[in-house]
């Protein structure tokens, strides 16, 4: 049986991340963490023991000091039913398997634990994203995996679904960050340990003529006041293991309260 095809290079992407400004290349990770914490500080609950998925310790430790830090491989290093927080940092959108690393994380849950997701969603990059696609058909007459294809948030919250959470909450926070150039932009992707690590990626440099059309095409597209845009945009993905002590939708036709005498209105029936 064939193996099925992987969309990381996990050693590259271990390279990149090892490769990556520690300390002033990680503040997408910075604004994700304060996100993080202020949805934490929402929940009515002491969490006790609690798991971290992430490529970057030593900044996601810091939402828990004492947690245990899981390395995002594709088989996660968790104790089944041994947290009562479960956290997968920055780290999803380089998954071979999404869907696994959510099932993994639920498995991982104690009754009515919580899980919650921040990762990159579908709109990041897309500016950098089409002028190398558009470059590309102009130099060579090919296309060639260059920025990975991230998860829309629809479809990144129907994992959660699928993973057997309850009361499944998926939002977005989009981020635009200017750049004086394209280059400002590709050195602070190394910077954050985002550069291509994709298995189907080319492995030669790329031309420079290819690289000088996709910054004439960046900057002729997207240029905004004499500034280049960059889209991040964060998802995040909420979860609950199931528990009995967990509200329940009432069954259909259980109502006792007419909607129109909730809505203060008129009831008109309609004609056959």
């Amino acid at each position: 049986m064939q193996n099925a095809p992987k969309m990381t290079d996990t050693d590259a992407l271990k390279r990149n991340r090892t490769r990556a400004d520690h300390v002033n290349g990680l503040f997408l990770h910075e604004a994700a963490l304060e996100e993080v914490q202020d949805r934490l500080s929402l929940v009515n609950r002491t969490f006790t023991k609690v798991a971290i998925v992430t490529g970057f310790p030593e900044i996601w430790r810091r939402v828990a000091p004492q947690a245990d830090i899981v390395a995002d491989k594709d088989v996660l290093d968790l104790k089944a039913e041994g947290y009562d927080l479960v956290l997968h940092c920055m780290a999803l959108h380089w998954a071979n398997d999404p869907v696994g690393q959510v099932i993994q994380c639920r498995r991982a849950l104690r009754n009515d634990g919580l899980f919650l997701c921040v990762c990159f969603g579908g709109q990041t990059l897309h500016e950098l994203r089409s002028a190398l696609a558009q470059a590309e058909a102009d130099v060579s007459g090919g296309l060639s995996p260059r920025v990975a294809q991230m998860g829309e948030i629809r479809d990144l919250g129907a994992l959660l679904q699928r993973a057997g959470l309850n009361l499944p909450v998926a939002d977005t926070l989009p981020l635009k960050v200017t750049y004086e150039t394209p280059w400002h932009l590709m050195r602070d992707l190394r910077a954050m340990g985002e550069a291509n690590a994709l298995d189907g990626r080319l492995r030669r440099f790329t031309s420079r003529a290819l690289l000088m059309r996709a910054v004439d095409i960046y900057t002729e597209t997207f240029m905004e006041n004499g500034r280049i845009p960059a889209t991040f945009e964060l998802i995040f993905l909420t979860g609950w293991a199931p528990d009995a002590s967990q509200p329940k939708p009432l069954r259909p036709g259980s109502a006792v309260t007419r909607l129109a005498d909730a809505l203060g209105t008129q009831e008109t029936t309609l004609k056959d």
